[in-house]
């Protein structure tokens, strides 16, 4: 092993170790629970931009709690790229899941700082770790990243939690001023965003492969259906038309709900939540209320899955007697990544691992997901050992975080020494820009 990859892989060691210290930030002994600026979070930021500092950038944390380290370019107006993931957690989180991608974006300023063969950087860069991205504590996600492109609503600012503390509050409780959140968001100097993250499932485990370049961030419809038949004595109602069954005309459907998804490249359905009315083992169930997520890559062929999911219901409970409605509580479209940045990120991973990178569609939300409203992103997962995320055992690889630093020093280095790319992608971002402004 080369001197240069010797030390890659003790900075992706000293990657885990830092991830693995910022666990124990929580406001749970024992486990690692970190929602919406808890006090915890305090000993994040310190931490975090402690080992920023250390690097050569300037701190600050903005008025929505994202935590924010530049290392500035050559010019006071240079272009600028971002990388970042979330800080929080759900309850009783792994390490990895968001501040991964946080740690490696220090890492790769280091990695850039230290070494006295790298040129400098044409361009400002910025590394944020977003203060919330999982919902848990107000029930709305992406809190972080929604300050950076200006969304963060007043309706949103007035949401409370379970104490009857809006968000608003919870900025001020952390030393914040929600009046200063228009200073959070990113300006137009952004020209793109870069997004490591575990993949939080099985694909590339189980194809052997390190790292995957997502392509799309799949668009989801979660409802909520309820079937409405009659109770009845199960023993003195005769089987056949004179039962009206809610349970069994929510099994009926709950059954199509897989073999359609199952005939569908890419698509997938799940009823996650299914209750019954006040019923015992006597009583022919009168009521059924179960949840259904949606989730594709294209938004046509979620919307046509949902359209026959409700038909098939309606048709089951015509058939039996059931009266079917639904609510929808979430219907929001796929999100494509920046085909400039994805093509530049695939070059940059496969001359990390020597091997093309699977694409792959991200059936989770992401921050990128966001951020892309305002600055073209790109993203790249890590593989997750067992497919297992949003648990304390979640883990990472050492050679997968080496890899994705590579990919990193990469595609840092194709916009650095390749004007014509760089040009480009700012190009593209200024248009972008100028179209937002005058939609």
């Amino acid at each position: 092993m080369s001197v240069q990859a010797s030390e890659r892989a003790e900075r992706a060691e000293q990657i885990i170790a830092r991830c693995r210290q910022l666990a124990l930030a929580t406001e749970v002994e024992g486990e690692t629970t970190r929602t919406f600026l808890a006090p915890s979070m305090h000993r994040v930021h310190a931490l975090l931009g402690g080992w920023m500092q250390a690097a050569g950038m300037s701190v600050r944390v903005d008025a929505a709690g994202n935590l924010r380290g530049l290392l500035a370019g050559p010019a006071p107006d240079a272009p600028r790229l971002l990388i970042g993931s979330h800080l929080d957690t759900i309850a009783n989180a792994g390490a990895f899941d968001g501040v991964l991608g946080v740690v490696l974006g220090v890492a790769l300023v280091e990695e850039l700082v230290e070494s006295a063969h790298t040129a400098p950087l044409p361009f400002d860069l910025e590394v944020i770790g977003f203060s919330e991205e999982e919902g848990v504590r107000f029930a709305k996600p992406f809190l972080g990243s929604l300050a950076l492109v200006g969304d963060l609503d007043a309706a949103t600012l007035a949401r409370t939690d379970r104490n009857g503390v809006s968000v608003a509050e919870a900025i001020r409780e952390f030393g914040l001023d929600p009046k200063e959140l228009p200073a959070a968001v990113a300006d137009d100097s952004a020209f793109g965003y870069l997004e490591f993250h575990i993949e939080q499932g099985p694909a590339l485990e189980s194809e052997g492969l390190a790292l995957g370049v997502v392509e799309a961030i799949a668009g989801q419809t979660r409802m909520q259906l309820t079937f409405t038949g009659q109770a009845n004595h199960a023993g003195t109602t005769p089987m056949g038309p004179l039962r009206r069954d809610a349970l069994a005309t929510a099994a009926q459907w709950v059954v199509e709900v897989e073999r359609y998804a199952n005939q569908s490249d890419g698509l997938v359905a799940t009823v996650g939540k299914v209750e019954t009315g006040a019923g015992a083992g006597n009583v022919i169930a009168g009521e059924f209320i179960a949840t259904l997520d949606v989730r594709h890559a294209q938004d046509d062929v979620r919307v046509a899955a949902v359209r026959h999911y409700l038909d098939y219901a309606n048709a089951a409970g015509a058939t039996r007697g059931v009266t079917v409605t639904h609510a929808t509580s979430l219907d929001q479209a796929a999100v494509p990544m920046d085909p400039t940045l994805t093509a530049l990120l695939a070059d940059a991973a496969a001359h990390a691992t020597g091997r093309a990178p699977r694409s792959i569609t991200s059936g989770a939300g992401h921050d990128a997901m966001i951020v892309a409203r305002r600055v073209p992103s790109a993203m790249l997962f890590l593989r997750s050992p067992g497919g297992l995320s949003h648990h304390p055992g979640e883990t990472v690889l050492m050679e997968d975080v080496e890899a994705a630093l590579l990919t990193g020093v990469e595609f840092l280095r194709s916009l650095r020494d390749d004007r014509n790319v760089l040009e480009r992608v700012t190009g593209a971002a200024s248009r972008r820009g100028r179209e937002d402004i005058h939609a």
